[in-house]
């Protein structure tokens, strides 16, 4: 909705990893230097850690970008809680190697035949795993095991691990790791932004799409982004995403820095429902089998609904406000039609101030929760394409 509004050509703030957005600040760039080298030993593992948004998959998509098929074969996991077994069979089919059953030496029997094959061709093979920290004990001694395939004394295999900071933790100080931390030849921790680099992230990404200055942003509002997000891109992302819908849905050409903290109060209101909700369901009995299929989809939806029958009820408040506002305009006179006296004026007036305050308040939270029902329902819609034509 907002790049129609703002004659973007795209939604620059998307989260999902997109190489055409790929900012390099100061740690992603020495990042790109340890793969750089890594990636020349053609050997051993890379190890890239950061906190969780903070650009480790855009990093590893504009790596992709640059390497040479024609010289380097690359798959890519994304692991789950994985054993070692699993871990073997997760590689193969990466790898696009067919296995028959669970049988773990047939798939390490045809990773190893692959790998062969690849660099007879004049091939490196690459293996990127995500989310590393994911992984069992056994699971990262197999991928260990995996690099110890070798061609003559030509190693066929080289591995990225990515994962979240307890992974380093891990690597770093478990006893049963030594063999693997001695063949780490590059590592790297990626950093947050600082307050420069967000800037510059949210300019960089937004001349992406045709930025023009439309919207503009008022001084000091992109420093208080820093100071909310803590600099993690993802963050930003989902915060900039926000605000500009809701430019969008106030027709702002100039993004504020009170539609910045509405926009940061409604992301924790929906961060306490949900956790609220996750209690919830911890708590309340089953009402279907845990086997059951859970429609996903309708999920936005029933929030969307509680949300509008709140709207309804504080609807219902503001009648009532309205209804004693004009019973206290009212009250202004005697029951015979007769004016009051100068003390009964004053508590008449006392009164229908009160009434028009407590109405501007309830209006302003009104307000709020249309706008917020508003905006989760664009989300919803825009999260896949076959729900924007409603």
């Amino acid at each position: 909705m907002y790049e129609q509004f703002y004659g973007f050509s795209g939604r620059p703030f998307q989260l999902t990893p997109d190489p055409q957005f790929y900012f390099e600040s100061t740690s992603h760039k020495k990042a790109m230097s340890y793969l750089g080298y890594g990636l020349a030993q053609g050997e051993g593992f890379i190890v890239i850690t950061g906190e969780v948004g903070a650009g480790k998959s855009t990093l590893v998509a504009h790596l992709m970008e640059r390497i040479d098929p024609a010289a380097l074969t690359a798959a890519q996991v994304v692991t789950t809680a994985l054993d070692g077994a699993e871990v073997v069979h997760v590689v193969a089919q990466a790898f696009g190697l067919q296995v028959d059953g669970h049988d773990k030496a047939a798939a390490l029997g045809a990773i190893e035949r692959f790998l062969q094959d690849e660099a007879r061709a004049g091939r490196r093979c690459l293996l990127v795993v995500d989310e590393c920290q994911n992984l069992d004990l056994g699971a990262l001694e197999e991928l260990r095991m995996l690099s110890n395939f070798q061609l003559g004394s030509h190693p066929l295999l080289q591995s990225l691990l990515l994962g979240q900071p307890e992974f380093r933790r891990t690597l770093a100080h478990h006893p049963g790791l030594e063999q693997l931390r001695q063949r780490i030849i590059a590592s790297h921790h990626l950093e947050a932004l600082d307050a420069h680099e967000v800037e510059l992230y949210v300019r960089h990404r937004l001349g992406h799409v045709g930025w023009n200055g439309r919207p503009e942003f008022e001084p000091g509002l992109l420093d208080a982004l820093y100071r909310h997000t803590g600099g993690i891109p993802r963050r930003v992302n989902q915060v900039m995403n926000r605000l500009l819908l809701l430019g969008a849905i106030e027709a702002r050409d100039e993004l504020s820095l009170p539609m910045l903290d509405d926009v940061i109060a409604e992301m924790t209101a929906d961060q306490n429902r949900g956790a609220r909700g996750q209690s919830d369901l911890r708590t309340a009995p089953a009402a279907v089998p845990a086997s059951a299929p859970i429609a996903h989809d309708s999920l936005p939806a029933n929030e969307v609904a509680a949300l509008l029958a709140e709207r309804d009820a504080r609807t219902a408040e503001l009648e009532a406000a309205i209804s004693e506002l004009q019973a206290a305009g009212v009250s202004q006179h005697g029951a015979d039609g007769e004016a009051l006296s100068p003390e009964d004026m004053r508590v008449a007036e006392a009164r229908l101030a009160a009434a028009l305050e407590r109405i501007e308040a309830r209006l302003e939270e009104q307000e709020q929760s249309f706008r917020h029902v508003l905006t989760m329902l664009i989300e919803w819609l825009e999260e896949d394409p076959s729900r924007r034509a409603a």
